[in-house]
């Protein structure tokens, strides 16, 4: 069927308006879902998950997400990170959102989140964290702290930086304060016990797969505007390789399991049993120092 000019343009138009186009076009460029062999071959820490996994925690980020999502503003079909901070699974994946919506799984590696019952100890948020130039991302500065231990990782690494949240804290009366979320790398020594619950709050994630993120721009949707608007991002990795589905969330739950699966188990060992967490959402700040001079305002965190 021949289709008129007038009616191509209008159509295109509404493409456009609808942040369809840039989606549709770049499917036909390249597949999403080709960085899973990216993921393959660049991230050291993997999880192989199951199918019915994968089709289980993907069918959980559209319902989330959906309330976020506008497309007059910006293409719905994205990456997105979701962390499952259950003390039994520590794990978190990265999914591509198609454009049709359906959620196809990327990858998947072992995490430490919040470990509350000792001071300044809390447990990781649930919700839906935008990662935004609002709260600039910055760099480790690779030093030690007063334990000998680098909390934000080799220098370097990247530190995404999702702004302060309102948690209830995980010592003393329990009460709510504020606190900075952030996913980053961590020390060597300390990334061998990712798997476990293990952070002051934030996520702690391999540095094979901070990397990953960082060079496929994962999470940069903001930071691409900010790029199209000529602002100059001096954190953004010299061999960045951006896709058209840079994404902007991170999505934290707790499927509350009573059992460790067997695709995540322990750091060199086997599944264990044991109670699950309570169903609670409090954090605190992450990994003392390692914050560059350009960011010496920023709270300190903790490993």
């Amino acid at each position: 069927m021949r289709v008129s000019p007038v009616r191509a343009l209008v159509r295109v138009s509404l493409l456009t308006l609808f942040g369809i186009l840039p989606a549709a076009l770049g499917f036909f460029i390249d597949d999403g879902t080709q960085l899973t062999q990216a993921y393959a071959s660049e991230v050291d820490r993997k999880l192989d998950l199951p199918d019915t996994e994968k089709g289980q925690y993907g069918a959980m980020i559209l319902p989330l997400l959906a309330p976020k999502l506008d497309p007059a503003k910006a293409p719905v079909s994205q990456y997105v990170v979701l962390v499952d901070r259950g003390d039994l699974v520590q794990a978190a994946m990265i999914y591509w959102l198609a454009p049709d919506l359906t959620a196809h799984f990327i990858g998947a590696s072992p995490v430490s989140t919040g470990r509350p019952g000792t001071f300044d100890h809390s447990k990781t948020p649930i919700g839906i964290f935008e990662h935004s130039i609002a709260s600039p991302d910055f760099r480790a500065e690779g030093t030690k702290n007063e334990n000998g231990i680098r909390g934000y990782g080799l220098k370097g690494m990247r530190v995404y930086d999702f702004g302060w949240q309102k948690a209830i804290k995980g010592w003393g009366y329990k009460d709510e304060g504020d606190l900075r979320l952030q996913m980053h790398a961590t020390d060597p020594i300390l990334e061998r016990r990712v798997g476990t619950a293990q952070s002051k709050g934030c996520v702690r994630i391999p540095a094979s797969m901070n990397l990953f993120i960082d060079r496929h721009a994962i999470l940069d949707a903001d930071y691409d505007v900010a790029l199209a608007q000529g602002q100059a991002l001096w954190v953004l990795p010299k061999d960045r390789q951006p896709t058209p589905w840079s994404g902007r969330f991170l999505i934290v739950v707790d499927t509350g399991r009573t059992e460790r699966p067997a695709w995540s188990p322990l750091p060199g060992g086997s599944p264990k049993k044991t109670n699950p967490s309570p169903e609670t959402r409090i954090h605190a700040p992450d990994a003392p120092g390692n914050r560059t001079a350009a960011q010496s305002t920023r709270p300190a965190a903790a490993p």
